[in-house]
């Protein structure tokens, strides 16, 4: 496997990573308080607002991983299918990444909202690029 493709891979892992990580931050704020009784089950059966304030910010942040970071993960699992993978998608994919690292960091910190709307959409801009990268470089191979 080229280098590239293992840059490739290791930047879905990352963005993978995040996900994982931000749930077991999640189920640390979350289960002890339930388990303990301080949040009645009937209290979260619907909706989160019985949790406090940072469990409820890292609920958010995990499902904001299911957002932009699937569409970059088919980006990706597509570069690597169709074999069109060079430092141009390593690069966007690694900033996307970075980006979305960033967006979390904020989000489950400060939650500074402009920051955080620049850090999403700053990894937004990163990968409709990437998506039209790909496109591109995929409808004009010579053969694919």
């Amino acid at each position: 496997m080229p280098l590239t493709e293992k840059l490739l891979v290791l930047a879905m892992a990352a963005q993978v990573l995040l996900a994982v990580a931000i749930l077991v931050m999640m189920g640390r704020e979350r289960v002890p308080r339930v388990m303990s009784g301080e949040i009645p089950m009937a209290d979260i059966a619907v909706e989160r607002s019985a949790y406090p304030l940072r469990a409820r910010l890292l609920s958010n942040n995990f499902d904001n991983q299911f957002q932009l970071p699937v569409l970059f993960l088919v980006a990706a699992l597509l570069a690597l299918q169709v074999g069109v993978i060079g430092w141009v998608e390593v690069l966007f994919a690694w900033v996307f990444v970075a980006l979305r690292y960033l967006h979390a960091a904020i989000h489950i910190t400060s939650n500074h909202v402009l920051h955080r709307f620049m850090a999403y959409s700053a990894g937004l801009a990163v990968l409709v690029l990437f998506w039209l990268w790909l496109v591109g470089k995929i409808l004009l191979a010579p053969s694919i």
